[in-house]
């Protein structure tokens, strides 16, 4: 670390210093930063980003008695850095160190939890009228993103607050990048405020001009610019919501951010700051590559990132866009959707090759599962790509809209089980338990790449709404096919038979269920659909086994094996099961096998639990390879 940042134990640190000396932190800051990013993974570009408003933010509030509600949280690296932190970067996005998010657990400074977006101003204002009703002299400040900008809750909040007498300062840190490309009109509002920056630069050329001249004329210029500004801007959304708006100002400017900072301090009232940044700002490849950069693996700063080379094995996400792609040339009436995660989703190819069919809504789920159920009133068939955890802010939508009026959408869901690091606010445990209890819901359960784009096939050719969920990261099992064959409806499919206990295996962790029967002789089956469940087969399962086990990369509470034990109600035979999934409780971050392992759902963790559920099945059973030995216990 440099000397300066050696010094920055905490924002109080920070204060002490003197203000000219600000600009050679920010600049250790971020050479910190790209190292540190470079070393562990994580979020770049947005950081990079965010390191002068970081700095001004800390230098002008009294934090943490101020509070700093980040939107969205990907962007706080700076501030963890600056709260405490620094020292534990190296722990970025693994069990047991930092999220990348801000987390109120980890620190007094990280106020509010936000890792899905344009919750800040709502957040924010909360704590300001907390503020005003306790009598607590403490301000609250929003900061926001123009992609999280685009979404309906931020506007909820903003009419809100427009309209109370709480002190709050709204920032939006306008970067003109979300993580994919800025769409809609509120971005082309931003872009005609951004001829702001017509005022940067004549601000620029005046200073040179003016630099030799008095005092007094020097002055005179500049209060001439502050009128035209306010006369230019004083009608814009922002004022005619209430809130008072200040800027654009330049975000990387720390000789302007922090007196704006300390006038808006001081101010009364709803206030609205327009802050224009760069994503990857320091770094020149992340400067001319943001999307690239935005969420790296580990890497050499000196480098940059590796060849982006097509791998051997592809991601489910890649599966989904080249059948999204197959299945548009061959059906016409296709439309592919996405709440602003065009590149997580794998859905660029298809933007390019089928524009006029492509629609990326911005940040803005309950708009686009709604906006996909009026596609499907005029005969459309709309295919929803948006990550398991970002359904959930559509729930209302997804019943109300789409279900109840029985419409044909199909919901590719990206990223549901286990994400890794970035951990609870992003895994995608809760899909098939919050998606089960709708009714016209059908839930399909792809075990590897070939079933993925089958079960998309199948999917698509329903006339009710049918959801199908598959995991973040490289395929397993059998790779995907080119055709565009369907599966049965409904209808799992015995992969193993084996005596005493059956093992009913729902998605990916199929290949865990194979390793174990082998060992253990047991019957596995590839459910495929959580909903409908294959009665047919379960009935067979019931009547020939002592056990069932189910195993799904879900919570369990509400999931596939409590449909499965449900279903067994009806049943002349009911064995004993053994439900195993993600227990009552929000998963760390972290590396995802070492996850699986901690939540019992290794093929090791999976093999010790049926063994000390059924233990007399098991002592001295054959198997093709002799007598297996007594199970160790695993622990």
């Amino acid at each position: 670390m440099g000397p300066l940042l050696d010094r920055i134990k905490s924002p109080a640190d920070l204060r002490r210093l003197e203000r000219e000396r600000l600009p050679f932190l920010a600049d250790e800051l971020r050479e910190r930063l790209l190292q540190s990013v470079a070393s562990t993974g994580g979020h770049l570009s947005a950081n990079l980003g965010t390191v002068e408003l970081t700095i001004a933010l800390h230098y002008v509030f009294n934090t943490p008695e101020d509070r700093l509600v980040w939107d969205v949280g990907h962007q706080t690296y700076p501030h963890k850095m600056l709260t405490g932190r620094c020292d534990r970067m190296g722990s970025l996005r693994q069990r047991g160190g930092l999220s990348g998010f801000p987390r109120r657990q980890e620190s007094v400074y990280d106020a509010f939890g936000t890792a899905h977006s344009s919750t800040s101003i709502s957040a924010a204002l909360g704590m300001a009228m907390a503020a005003r009703q306790t009598g607590a002299a403490r301000k609250a400040v929003a900061i926001i993103g123009d992609g999280a900008l685009t979404a309906g809750m931020a506007y909820e909040a903003l009419n809100n607050a427009g309209a109370s007498d709480c002190d709050l300062l709204v920032i939006l840190n306008d970067n003109d990048m979300s993580i994919s490309p800025p769409v809609g009109a509120l971005n082309e509002y931003l872009v005609q405020l951004m001829s702001g920056r017509f005022y940067a630069q004549a601000r620029a050329a005046g200073r040179k001009v003016l630099e030799n001249a008095p005092p007094p004329l020097f002055a005179l210029a500049r209060h001439l610019e502050q009128q035209t500004r306010q006369l230019v801007h004083r009608d814009t959304l922002f004022e005619k919501l209430g809130f008072t708006y200040s800027g654009p100002i330049d975000g990387h400017d720390l000789n302007t951010l922090v007196p704006t900072l300390e006038r808006l301090a001081s101010a009364c009232g709803p206030q609205f700051l327009h802050v224009v940044t760069r994503k990857g700002k320091g770094y020149e490849r992340a400067e001319a590559d943001p999307v690239a950069y935005h969420g790296p693996g580990k890497f050499d700063p000196r480098v940059g990132l590796a060849s982006s080379a097509a791998p051997s094995t592809p991601s489910y996400s890649q599966v989904f866009g080249d059948w999204l792609c197959d299945m548009a040339a061959q059906d016409p009436r296709l439309v592919g959707i996405t709440p602003a995660m065009r590149e997580g989703s794998g859905m660029v190819a298809f933007s390019e090759r089928f524009p006029g069919r492509y629609v990326d809504v911005g940040i803005a789920e309950q708009h686009a599962v709604t906006f996909a159920a009026g596609l499907a009133c005029e005969g459309l068939r709309p295919v929803v790509a948006i990550y398991s955890t970002f359904l959930q802010r559509a729930y209302d939508q997804l019943i109300h809209d789409v279900a109840l009026q029985k419409l044909p959408v199909v919901f590719a869901l990206d990223r549901a089980g286990m994400v890794g690091p970035d951990g609870a606010t992003h895994a995608g445990m809760f899909d098939i338990a919050y998606t089960r209890c709708i009714p016209n819901m059908s839930i399909a359960c792809p075990a590897d790449a070939r079933e993925c784009r089958q079960l998309l096939s199948t999917a698509f050719a329903q006339d009710h709404p049918v959801t199908v969920r598959y995991p973040r990261g490289k395929c397993v099992g059998e790779q995907a096919l080119t055709s565009l064959d369907a599966l049965p409806m409904g209808k799992a499919e015995l992969r193993r038979q084996g005596r005493n206990v059956a093992m009913l295996a729902f998605g990916p962790l199929l290949h865990e269920a194979l390793q174990v029967a082998e060992r253990l002789n047991c019957t596995v089956v590839n459910m495929r659909w959580a909903k409908p469940l294959d009665r047919e087969m379960l009935l067979e399962m019931a009547k020939t086994h002592q056990g069932l086990v189910t195993l799904e990369d879900g919570c369990r509470l509400g999931g596939a094996g409590s449909a499965v034990i449900e279903a067994l109600q009806d049943m002349p035979r009911r064995p004993e099961v053994l439900t195993l999934g993600f227990e009552d409780e929000f998963t760390e971050h972290g590396d995802p096998a070492a996850l699986m392992a901690l939540y019992g759902l290794s093929a090791e963790k999976i093999e010790s639990r049926i063994v000390t559920r059924w233990p007399l099945l098991f002592q001295g059973q054959t198997s093709d390879t002799g007598v297996l030995p007594l199970r160790r216990k695993v622990s």
